[in-house]
């Protein structure tokens, strides 16, 4: 077991071992229930999509592992991504699972678990397209897409003088960039080899215009019971080689590390 999972393991048993006996939690409820309720959109693959009317993808998989190491079933919820964080807030779920950004914004708002992917922002353009944006700065006056809510919005309007056109979900604006009604669009570097790969649309990656980033799993604060177990689930899975094995089923490698790592 590596230090980084013994840490996991050991924060998680000291959180569960010092809150207070009778204080209600959301583990109580999920492990009463029986069930683990989860979110996502349900049209992002290759993290969650549906195939032949099922849901698949590689978060599917990983939550359903999830829920399994939790000892409940899973039962999921789809909708807009502008809607999901929402929905939690409003207590409609347990959880959001789909490449929720962990950043200073959104742990105002909710906890979160451990990272499971780590990742950056990338760019899609067109395979034809002879033009090279090297950065969002190379935008300016043109149209990017991006999704309503997204962390990839907030950062192309920081940039300023790009022309951002929101969309529901991946499948709205990379259809637009196919057909150059936008000039680029940007999402999560893990989405675009899956994009080349399983689509006939005539797209390419672009160049990586972010930091590095880790996507976690948000759900209510005051929950310590809970981020515990869901933690300890995580790091179980990385030590049994579960989610190395999910992993490499949909990326070809284990996205819980940097890009560079083998």
């Amino acid at each position: 077991m590596n230090m980084h999972i013994r840490k996991i393991l050991a924060a998680a048993l000291l959180v569960a071992t010092t809150v207070h006996a009778g204080a209600a939690d959301l583990l109580d409820t999920v492990k009463q229930r029986g069930t683990l309720n989860i979110a996502m959109e349900g049209t992002y693959p290759p993290f969650n999509f549906k195939e032949n009317g099922q849901l698949a993808g590689f978060e599917v998989e990983f939550a359903k592992a999830l829920a399994q190491k939790l000892g409940v079933k899973p039962e999921f919820t789809t909708g807009e991504w502008s809607g999901l964080l929402a929905g939690l807030q409003a207590g409609k779920y347990d959880v959001v699972i789909n490449q929720v950004g962990i950043t200073d914004k959104r742990k105002e708002a909710f906890d979160f678990s451990v990272p499971y992917t780590i990742s950056s922002p990338q760019l899609i353009v067109r395979k034809d397209d002879k033009r090279v944006f090297k950065s969002l700065a190379d935008l300016r006056g043109k149209k990017l897409g991006v999704g309503e809510g997204t962390n990839f919005a907030d950062m192309a309007r920081a940039v300023g003088g790009i022309d951002i056109k929101t969309y529901p979900g991946s499948t709205e604006y990379l259809q637009d960039l196919a057909l150059g009604r936008i000039d680029a669009a940007m999402n999560d570097s893990l989405l675009i080899p899956y994009i080349i790969k399983k689509t006939n649309l005539p797209l390419k990656a672009g160049a990586p215009v972010g930091q590095i980033e880790e996507s976690g799993i948000p759900f209510a604060k005051g929950n310590p019971q809970f981020k515990a177990a869901l933690d300890k689930a995580i790091a179980d899975m990385e030590a049994d080689g579960s989610f190395a094995k999910i992993s490499v089923k949909w990326f070809d490698r284990d996205v819980s590390k940097p890009p560079m790592a083998k």
